[in-house]
């Protein structure tokens, strides 16, 4: 991108503090939003006051702080309404199952649960009679929940899933909480989940964890016939791998630099 393609700065920096917010910081001030971009304190009051102007964000009168506002909101639901986290990963799902030859499907928490966002049938067709979009998926019980949940920390799940009834689904649905908290720790170690019939008895799931800068956001799993997905396990593992890589970067924003500015080529 050229200089004369830069982006405008005033959007580019509300745009910025906009994704300053995450689920590790959840509001921000004045002050320390001008220390984290190198702004001056009137920027970024200037741009926060636009921001709750237009319900971007909103402001709490005491603390004056700010948190993430209804028209963020207004506009999820418009980009999920017109095919949204689907339409975005689907192009990959379908080239991770053409590859491997099983189905593959994203899936996002829901609660104490994993939920489907879309899913690309293999070689061998669907493994249902419906579409797998929007099923969920226990947090107790299948790979493709234990990807994501194995990369929380002990007290994060502890909270979404020990503590309350867990259904057996089959004889090698694991329900005994110090059992799965073993299995949901081998996940950073080996860096993926795999599962047999503790779910839906019929198919077994090798997935890995989605992670955007080092944060899981969901599941990437292939799923099929227990005897024809347990051989090529570390086969399968190095597209499983690329395609969660790509996901990851693909749901990234771009939250720091100043995209447009081109940088000096380096002398040699």
């Amino acid at each position: 991108m050229t200089a004369e393609r830069a982006p405008l700065q005033t959007v580019d920096r509300a745009l910025q503090a906009l994704l300053a917010f995450s689920q590790d910081r959840d509001e921000w001030g004045v002050t320390d939003l001008a220390a984290e971009f190198g702004w001056d304190k009137s920027v970024a009051q200037r741009l926060l006051a636009s921001l709750t102007h237009r319900g971007f964000l909103v402001s709490d009168e005491v603390t004056r702080r700010y948190r993430l506002g209804p028209a963020v909101w207004h506009l999820s639901t418009a980009w999920e309404r017109h095919g949204g986290m689907a339409g975005l990963v689907r192009p990959a799902l379908r080239e991770l199952a053409a590859a491997s030859g099983f189905t593959a499907l994203f899936a996002v928490p829901d609660g104490a649960h994993l939920r489907c966002v879309e899913p690309a049938e293999g070689a061998s067709g669907p493994l249902r009679a419906y579409r797998l979009s929007d099923e969920l998926y226990p947090g107790h019980a299948g790979a493709t929940s234990r990807a994501y949940f194995g990369m929380l920390s002990p007290g994060a799940r502890a909270t979404l899933l020990y503590g309350r009834p867990m259904a057996r689904f089959s004889d090698r649905t694991v329900t005994e909480p110090e059992r799965l908290e073993e299995l949901m720790c081998r996940v950073p170690v080996d860096g993926y989940a795999y599962s047999e019939g503790e779910y839906d008895p019929a198919t077994a799931g090798l997935a890995v964890p989605v992670l955007v800068r080092s944060h899981p956001v969901g599941s990437l799993t292939l799923v099929g016939p227990h005897e024809q997905l347990s051989g090529p396990r570390e086969e399968l593992l190095r597209p499983l791998r690329s395609a969660a890589t790509a996901l990851g970067e693909l749901l990234s924003p771009r939250r720091h630099g100043r995209p447009g500015r081109p940088t000096a080529p380096k002398k040699g």
